[in-house]
């Protein structure tokens, strides 16, 4: 996959997140009790959409970059901190994915 080759590892780190926010949004509106998941299922569709808008902004190296990349990384923590609460393997890959994120993210808004 030539594409992925030429993304930064901010960018990369953001596509990653925004799989894994997706899944984990989807797989908890599977559970039983949707309620308990409500907050999770927020954070991951937050997360997931600044993500893939951050890598986008990347890519296209806008002046904004950095400042977007703060947002996404607040995101990010915000999804780990709920994310990391769950034992759910969906939750817990979730919040690996968000961790590395929020990372690459700071590095990119310094």
């Amino acid at each position: 996959m030539q594409m992925m080759n030429n993304l930064s590892e901010c960018a990369k780190a953001c596509i990653e997140c925004s799989l894994a926010c997706t899944h984990c949004a989807y797989a908890c509106l599977r559970e039983e009790d949707v309620e308990m998941m409500r907050e999770c299922i927020q954070r991951c569709l937050e997360c997931t959409e600044l993500c893939k808008l951050c890598a986008s902004f990347d890519q296209r190296q806008s002046v904004l970059t950095s400042k977007l990349c703060a947002v996404c990384a607040e995101a990010c923590e915000r999804c780990f901190d709920e994310c990391s609460t769950h034992k759910d393997d969906h939750c817990q890959r979730c919040a690996q994915a968000c961790k590395k994120c929020a990372e690459e993210c700071r590095k990119m808004a310094a």
